[in-house]
């Protein structure tokens, strides 16, 4: 399909990509509606031009307010993570409801075109670099199991009802705006001590890092050039950044020297994977590949985030 000139919902739309992606559809365009209940996002973070409604996708009265029958397609980006809940049960029912109450309200209404931010976390701990067709799905997370969760729902709307759709596992993305991740981590932590610097297991988990930017560049590309009933890309880079060397890059980018000091064992937190890469032989097959490797996504971000947040 092509995106210019066409009527766009962007579900999450004041989180990082969702933001960032409804800024690039209204410069081609297009008419954009941003759906958010702002528990991640600001609502500063919705570009101007794009319409605003506050909403509770849990919930199908708002999620009937926010998807309408002139939208050409759904971009539904929203989703909780496991910083947002302490509780694993709520994270999986709300962020699959979130997922069936916007394609349900869709069918209703006649929208057919439908796309979808997934994570690498799907694949689990799973051979480098991992190809779309990698199999078993074998997820170590809440959030990786409600994200597969959400493919499937996704697989049987596109082939029992028409749905056409794209779903992007998602490396890990970095950019302005974001907050919670690893890069803005250090640099609140650095801002309030530089002297020393905490970090998550043993500093060698090493994951491909892109930038938002370039995310949201591949995002249109595939939406534009792939056109089966259901498409699955991963979104990435072919380099990898480990933990410590992120250290190093905010260090230096903040003028600092600080002690590292690891809480051990060779991950971060319960259903971390610790080393992810992903195949974008797919992605390049359709003609994009990135331009902007992991270490110097990270540095990149450093710099944005480091305006954005050292006062």
């Amino acid at each position: 399909m092509n995106l210019t000139d066409s009527r766009v919902l962007v579900t999450g739309g004041a989180g990082l990509v969702g933001s960032h992606l409804a800024a690039s559809l209204l410069d081609r365009g297009a008419t954009v509606r941003v759906a958010d209940d702002l528990s991640k996002g600001t609502r500063d973070r919705v570009p101007d031009g794009a319409e605003f409604v506050e909403a509770d996708l849990t919930d199908p009265d708002d999620v009937a307010r926010a998807v309408t029958d002139e939208l050409d397609v759904v971009f539904h980006f929203a989703a909780y993570t496991d910083t947002n809940y302490d509780d694993d049960r709520a994270l999986f029912e709300d962020n699959t409801a979130m997922t069936y109450n916007v394609l349900e309200r869709m069918r209703e209404v006649g929208v057919d075109r439908f796309a979808f931010t997934s994570s690498s976390t799907v694949y689990g701990e799973a051979p480098r670099p991992t190809p779309e067709d990698y199999a078993p799905l074998a997820p170590i997370s809440v959030y990786g199991s409600a994200k597969l969760a959400d493919e499937a729902l996704i697989s049987t709307f596109a082939h029992s009802y028409g749905v056409q759709s794209w779903v992007f596992r998602f490396a890990n993305i970095v950019g302005p705006r974001q907050r919670g991740n690893v890069i803005p981590d250090f640099i609140e932590k650095l801002d309030a001590d530089p002297t020393e610097l905490e970090i998550l297991g043993d500093g060698r988990q090493e994951k491909s890092y892109m930038h938002v930017s370039e995310c949201v560049d591949a995002i249109q590309h595939v939406v534009e050039q792939a056109d089966d009933a259901y498409n699955v890309y991963n979104l990435g880079t072919r380099t990898t950044t480990s933990v410590t060397r992120i250290a190093d890059i905010v260090s230096d980018e903040l003028g600092v020297d600080p002690e590292y000091n690891y809480t051990g064992g060779d991950r971060g937190w319960t259903g971390d994977v610790p080393k992810m890469r992903l195949s974008i032989e797919k992605l390049a097959g359709l003609g994009w590949e990135p331009s902007i490797e992991s270490d110097a996504a990270v540095r990149r971000s450093a710099r944005e985030l480091i305006e954005e947040i050292v006062s």
